[in-house]
C-alpha cells in the first residue's frame, strides 16, 4: 500500500481525544461538570491554555456545553448514541495569540516605519469604524480585522499581508469563534478599542517600539480576556 502521511496532532486535540473517549465511554456521565481545567490541567500534565483549547473543541464537537458562570458539563444525550463531528483543523486560540503576538507586534513596528499619510488615515478610518460600531451595540469584528489587515499593508511587505491575512481566517474558525462568543461584550471591546487606540497612536507618531510594545500589550490582554474562569464570570 502507498505511505500515507503521518498526522502531527496538535496538543489541544490529543486532549480533546482523550477527554472525549473518556465522556464516550461513560467516564463523565451526561449533566455531570467536568473537573476544573486547573485540575485537568495537572492530572495531564499540560498548561491550562491547552486544556481550554481542548474544551473548547470538545464544546464546537457536541460533547460538553460551557455554561459561563457555573462549569463545563457533559451534554446529556438522554442514553442516544451519538456520532461527534470531527474536530476541526484550526490552530488553537491561544497558539492563534501567540503567533500574533510574534507576527502582529512586528508588522506594527514596521507600519510606524514605514506608513506614508495615506495608510495611517486608512488605519485610523478602521478604528473609527469600530468605535461608531461599538456605539451602535454591534461587535466590531469587521472593523477590528480590517484595522489589523491595513496595518500589515502599510509595513509594505505582501509577505506579511499573507500572513497576518492568514491568522485572520484562522481567527474566523469555529475554535476561537467558539471561546469568543463566551467573552463577547461590550466590556471587552470598550478595552479592546483602547488598546487599539494605543497602537494607532504610536503607529500615527511614528513610534516603532510604541508601536511593538502596544501590539503585545494587546495580544497579551486578549489571552488574559480569555482565560478568565468560566466558573467565576458571570
Amino acid at each position: 500500500m502507498p505511505i500515507q502521511l503521518i498526522e502531527v496532532r496538535r496538543l489541544y486535540r490529543r486532549i480533546a481525544d482523550q477527554i472525549g473517549d473518556l465522556i464516550a465511554r461513560g467516564e463523565f456521565k451526561p449533566g455531570e461538570r467536568l473537573p476544573a481545567e486547573r485540575d485537568l490541567a495537572k492530572q495531564l500534565g499540560v498548561s491550562r491554555p491547552s486544556v481550554r483549547e481542548a474544551l473548547i473543541a470538545l464544546e464546537v464537537q457536541g460533547y460538553v456545553e460551557v455554561r459561563v458562570g457555573s462549569g463545563v458539563y457533559v451534554v446529556n444525550t438522554n442514553g442516544a448514541h451519538r456520532q461527534a463531528s470531527p474536530l476541526p483543523g484550526d490552530s488553537g486560540p491561544f497558539e492563534l495569540i501567540s503567533a500574533r503576538w510574534i507576527i502582529e507586534a512586528e508588522c506594527a513596528a514596521l507600519a510606524a516605519r514605514n506608513a506614508d499619510a495615506a495608510q495611517i488615515q486608512g488605519i485610523k478610518q478602521a478604528l473609527d469604524a469600530m468605535v461608531r460600531d461599538h456605539k451602535r451595540h454591534k461587535m466590531p469584528v469587521q472593523s477590528d480585522r480590517l484595522f489589523h489587515l491595513r496595518i500589515a499593508e502599510a509595513t509594505g511587505n505582501s509577505a506579511l499581508e499573507l500572513v497576518v491575512n492568514t491568522l485572520w481566517e484562522e481567527r474566523a474558525g469555529p475554535l476561537f469563534s467558539q471561546l469568543e462568543h463566551h467573552f463577547d461584550t461590550p466590556g471587552l471591546w470598550s478595552a479592546a478599542i483602547k488598546e487599539h487606540n494605543a497602537i494607532f497612536a504610536a503607529i500615527a507618531a511614528h513610534d516603532a517600539r510604541g508601536a511593538r510594545t502596544a501590539m503585545r500589550k494587546h495580544m497579551d490582554h486578549a489571552a488574559s480576556r480569555f482565560s478568565t474562569s468560566w466558573s467565576k464570570r458571570k
